[in-house]
């Protein structure tokens, strides 16, 4: 096969299930001449994911650094302190404390809070004929969930959001130069009203939010740790369920079988959901470095190259998931890829799908028809699959 792969290639967008076959049935460890690797085949990505001698200390790259505007500019600063991008005993330190956020405790009063939240946003659409599900309910429902776990009041939710969006850009594989202004304005932005978080933790009683449970921690985390890693945080626990609520509702309305299925056995929803995230991940790549060679299958990676894995590819991979472009609301053992795995697994992945099968339950509960009232529109991102409009008519 002489084709390479390519991010820019316009079949990623006119015909993504054909581009990403073709690699996926005759070059699944594919290796480009423009510095990479790509994984197209789930058994594949899950040994890179979960082996021991891959990095994500992307920021330790002077080019990666660079691209971003070098290693003193502030969202390259900010990124070095990132749990995402921190490797060994260093991530280990921040998600020991990060994860008490997402406790059983935590997870269990959610499961009350969240249909809560469902319930009203719901109640405000009432009767509406149309709606655009991503203004009204997909960023709204994740926005107010991780504003709670953080400690962002009602009154500066927007704002943050504003401010924590041009930061999680810097992980795309080339950023622009708009957006790359956009994510340096940003960022001390972000980091001076995290500070304003953490000094009311200090003040105050403490809660389950990150600031106070930071604050607190055994370990002596700085104040700027705990900045970059809270807008870190908001950033990705909105934007991911965000976008599983807009890519899952089209999923289910381009395979009316599937959405029917959760009608009539609502039972079927909670795994369904991560059925969703197979079939549209979120998140369309994601890149570890090697520290050392890796074999895979009959192929060995040398250390210190790049590897990316394909999710929108991975989720479809015949050799794993049967029948892999039908959604099957009723399929066990998904597994979903989508959430990543290994030391950097999603802390969030139970909250998310909770959310999201909140929202499922009760939307098909209130109305008795959803349809397609207009075409979706996306943002125009690298590395993820974001609706900016999905518009609906509901009927009860």
């Amino acid at each position: 096969m002489t084709e390479y792969f390519d991010f820019t290639s316009p079949l990623l967008e006119t015909h993504r299930v054909e581009y990403y076959g073709n690699f996926q049935k005759n070059d699944p460890i594919h290796w480009t001449p423009y510095g990479y690797w790509v994984l197209f085949r789930y058994d594949d990505a899950h040994t890179l994911l979960r082996t021991p001698g891959v990095s994500s200390n992307f920021p330790a790259n002077p080019n990666w650094a660079a691209a971003r505007g070098g290693p003193s500019s502030p969202a390259v600063k900010s990124a070095h302190q990132w749990m995402l991008m921190q490797d060994g005993a260093a991530h280990r330190r921040l998600r020991g404390s990060v994860g008490k956020l997402f406790s059983p405790r935590m997870l269990e009063l959610m499961r009350t809070r969240i249909p809560q939240i469902v319930s009203g946003l719901l109640d405000e659409i009432g009767d509406a004929g149309e709606i655009d599900l991503m203004s009204s309910i997909a960023l709204p429902l994740p926005t107010t969930v991780v504003s709670e776990l953080l400690g962002v009041p009602e009154q500066d939710r927007e704002m943050f959001r504003s401010v924590t969006e041009p930061i999680g850009q810097l992980i795309d594989r080339v950023v622009s130069p708009e957006r790359l202004i956009a994510m340096n304005k940003a960022e001390p932005k972000a980091r001076a009203y995290v500070y304003r978080l953490i000094e009311k933790a200090r003040q105050g009683e403490p809660d389950n939010t990150l600031a106070s449970v930071m604050v607190r921690a055994d370990d002596d985390f700085t104040d700027d740790e705990i900045a970059a890693n809270t807008a870190l945080l908001y950033n990705a626990g909105y934007e991911t369920t965000s976008n599983l609520i807009g890519n899952g509702m089209l999923a289910l309305l381009q395979q009316p079988d599937a959405m029917r299925a959760l009608r009539d056995d609502p039972s079927l929803i909670p795994t369904g959901v991560e059925e969703l995230s197979r079939f549209y991940p979120s998140a369309r790549f994601v890149a570890r470095i090697l520290t050392e060679d890796l074999k895979i299958r009959e192929t060995v990676i040398p250390a210190g190259e790049c590897v990316f894995v394909a999710f929108d590819a991975v989720g479809r991979d015949p050799e794993r998931y049967p029948d892999p472009h039908r959604l099957d609301m009723a399929r066990t053992g998904v597994k979903s890829l989508a959430f990543s795995a290994g030391p950097h697994h999603c802390m969030g992945k139970a909250l998310g799908l909770l959310e999201v099968s909140s929202l499922l339950t009760e939307l098909f509960r209130r109305y008795r028809s959803i349809e397609l009232a207009g075409p979706p529109k996306y943002h125009g991102h690298f590395n993820l699959r974001a609706l900016t409009e999905l518009p609906l008519r509901l009927r009860k």
